[in-house]
């Protein structure tokens, strides 16, 4: 049975939607809404479907798309979004992910794109393809009455405030929050206009209706905005009519400690709320230590999050900060013949070339991209047997000039 991988055409949207419903286990019928919605911001070039040559129905779905990638000192560099990727269970195993995939990050080299990234759904999947687990996230449900927080405050104590605003208030807000953190917040990535049109309820998709939120803002002394935390609230209630209801974070953006301590101690003094349910936080998010007992946090969730995929090593290693000095020779391997070849990285300067000088470390290239953000330990993946040291102290020092004081973060599920 033959299949023919491309990209689609406009008239093969309903189709391509239903395959990608399918994938992703989702019965929602596909609205003309969605049809118009995917037409209007999906660039069809980069949508590649699947098609069975006997029924000419779509059966795997793949997506990509421009996006900005903050790294380590604070640049953004250029990123091929890996989205919407489904193999119908039907056509499971005929390597139908390994042409799109080919396919895409061909185009993307050719592009200039720096990087590729993506949300793994599978951990087995992507490291074939020369990704690497680059981004962790936590969770913790936080049981309000253990916190030891004060339950009849009123405000914050650096002469600021918590103001609730509604969602228009909160959009012009929260957008401008946002480009401030990921101007210096290794791991983030840009929201584009629909993803705020989505946030809103401006927009919807039918198999993820828009719910209603709250939205808290923390203002300073002087009145600027310097935080905020969009959160739903459950309804729940024992049979002694004791409330017992949870309070779910969806976005909680802070550019400052005292917004974020504000900010939890508000959704921890919320009347009716026994717990909090943070949302996807850094591992070493500050949460659980702004609570007078750390213990009332209790982690729910710990996980690999986003994944990068060099493409352009130059240009990739150029583009971020190191913590120490030195000079380390890199020999990357990659299957895919996109990012292979020996490098010198001179960690003091930033500069990186491709060179004939003899190699400092081996690895792959997922291994580097687990490197690139600074949150996994080059000593570690040498246990592992994914970096090979070839001069005494270069595993040392690729581990203390790559990682970072603070982990990093991707906020978003793209």
């Amino acid at each position: 049975m033959s299949t023919d991988v491309r990209p689609i055409a406009a008239s093969e949207l309903p189709d391509w939607l239903r395959a990608l419903n399918t994938g992703f286990l989702t019965t929602a019928p596909v609205t003309d809404s969605d049809v118009d919605q995917r037409a209007e911001y999906g660039d069809l070039a980069r949508t590649q479907g699947a098609f069975d040559s006997e029924t000419g129905r779509c059966v795997a779905t793949f997506r990509s798309f421009p996006q900005e990638l903050t790294v380590p000192g604070g640049a953004v560099v250029a990123a091929d979004a890996v989205s919407n990727v489904t193999v119908s269970p039907t056509h499971r195993r005929r390597g139908l992910l390994t042409r799109m995939m080919r396919a895409d990050l061909t185009a993307a080299k050719e592009r200039g794109d720096v990087l590729s990234t993506l949300i793994a759904a599978e951990y087995p999947i992507y490291g074939r393809y020369g990704y690497g687990p680059a981004a962790s996230i936590a969770e913790w449900e936080i049981e309000v009455a253990r916190t030891g927080l004060d339950p009849r405050w009123s405000g914050p104590g650096d002469g600021g405030r918590v103001d609730l605003v509604d969602a228009a208030e909160a959009r012009r807000i929260g957008a401008a929050l946002h480009e401030r953190l990921r101007a210096h917040a290794h791991g983030t990535i840009n929201r584009d206009e629909r993803w705020w049109n989505l946030a809103s309820g401006t927009e919807q998709m039918s198999h993820r209706p828009y719910k209603e939120s709250f939205h808290a803002v923390h203002h300073t002394a002087d009145g600027e905005p310097a935080g905020i935390a969009v959160y739903r609230a459950d309804d729940q209630w024992s049979d002694a009519k004791l409330p017992q209801n949870t309070v779910q974070v969806k976005d909680l953006i802070a550019v400052t400690a005292d917004a974020q301590r504000a900010l939890w101690h508000f959704l921890c003094s919320i009347d009716w709320v026994q717990k909090v349910r943070t949302g996807y936080r850094a591992p070493d998010d500050l949460a659980p230590l702004l609570l007078p007992d750390p213990r009332a946090a209790r982690l729910v969730t710990a996980a690999d999050f986003l994944w990068v995929r060099l493409l352009d090593v130059v240009r990739a290693l150029s583009a971020r900060t190191y913590a120490v000095p030195g000079v380390l020779v890199l020999e990357v391997a990659d299957a895919a013949g996109l990012a292979d070849g020996r490098y010198r990285l001179d960690t003091g300067s930033g500069d990186c070339a491709r060179t004939e000088e003899p190699a400092d470390l081996r690895l792959d290239v997922s291994a580097l991209g687990s490197l690139y953000l600074g949150d996994e330990s080059a000593v570690r993946l040498a246990a592992l047997g994914q970096v090979t040291e070839e001069r005494p102290g270069a595993l040392a020092l690729a581990d203390a000039a790559f990682r970072t004081a603070r982990r990093p973060w991707c906020p978003d599920v793209f």
